[in-house]
């Protein structure tokens, strides 16, 4: 399948996400929303579950939303999209419609990981033809920066603090698209908008393929990682560079890498930039490097560059 976008001239101007919304100053769920209906176009539905997204593109009686935009509850954001386009086939066999339409249901970590999961499961099990985009913030974020099984290993939440006990969350982040793939689905991907031709293009193969799809995309939270406003999208890139968000794409189960890192950065560049990680101890660094490092030999990245000492 050729490449969709190269280039800034690619890209389509027209916007389907108003800038009127509430997200917070920073955001890059919204810039990767923005670059996702780039995509998808006008002839979109768009199922949302509860979370930051939601609370703040719907506040009654406005919506950001320029495409048909259903909220759903944080479990059943796939359910709905199932039906959806359930209901679309039924048009189309009977005729009474010949318009299609792109299904994308929409939730963020806490909506897919934890409380959507068992929906989700269902849905690509079942093969129904929608792409499912979870944006990550790595925590519950609309409620308060709760820990969700995303977040990572030691970042630090208001139910998995920083003491004298303890490091931060103790345990892995789980891994979405492993347990995507294992459903015998088309196509699976990770994604950041800090790469937005690579995002873009994900997008366009997901809509493509017939069957369910998966996008999973790292959006760096400026309220929960607490990091400058102005930084998002360099913290993307970093969580790239280091290898701890390795690029890649998993068609009919083949994986492969679609951004390459010859050299890599060291994780304390990222850890030391937000104020999550600002508790680690270099014993903590050293084990979250180590993650980094197996991470970049399961999928070929390169090795970590050397430091120039001061």
């Amino acid at each position: 399948m050729s490449t969709a976008f190269r280039n800034i001239k690619d890209v389509p101007k027209e916007e389907y996400l108003a800038p009127g919304h509430r997200l917070c100053a920073g955001c890059t769920a919204a810039t990767a929303i923005r670059q996702i209906l780039k995509v998808a176009g006008r002839d979109t539905v768009v199922v949302s579950a509860t979370g930051c997204v939601e609370v703040a593109t719907s506040y009654f009686p406005q919506s950001a939303w320029k495409v048909p935009w259903v909220h759903v509850a944080f479990e059943n954001t796939a359910a709905v999209a199932s039906g959806i386009e359930s209901a679309m086939k039924a048009l189309y066999r009977k005729k009474k419609t010949t318009e299609r339409v792109n299904i994308i249901a929409l939730g963020g970590d806490g909506g897919t990981f934890d409380i959507g999961l068992q929906a989700l499961s269902g849905a690509l099990e079942r093969s129904h033809d929608f792409i499912y985009i979870c944006y990550d913030n790595e925590a519950y974020m609309n409620t308060g920066v709760q820990r969700s099984s995303a977040t990572p290993y030691c970042a630090a939440t208001t139910t998995c603090p920083p003491g004298k006990m303890s490091s931060g969350k103790r345990t892995e982040k789980k891994d979405l698209v492993a347990i995507a793939v294992a459903h015998n689905i088309p196509y699976a991907a990770t994604a950041t908008p800090s790469y937005p031709f690579d995002l873009m293009n994900k997008v366009k193969r997901a809509l493509d393929v017939e069957g369910p799809a998966l996008v999973h995309v790292l959006t760096p939270c400026p309220t929960g990682w607490r990091f400058d406003t102005d930084s998002g999208i360099d913290i993307g890139k970093l969580a790239v560079l280091t290898g701890l968000w390795p690029l890649y794409e998993v068609v009919d189960g083949v994986t492969k890498l679609t951004v390459q890192v010859p050299k890599r950065e060291p994780v304390k560049k990222y850890l030391e930039i937000q104020g999550r990680f600002k508790h680690l101890k270099e014993a903590d660094v050293a084990e979250v490097q180590k993650r980094a490092d197996m991470l970049a030999a399961k999928f070929g990245l390169g090795p970590v560059r050397e430091q120039v000492q001061a």
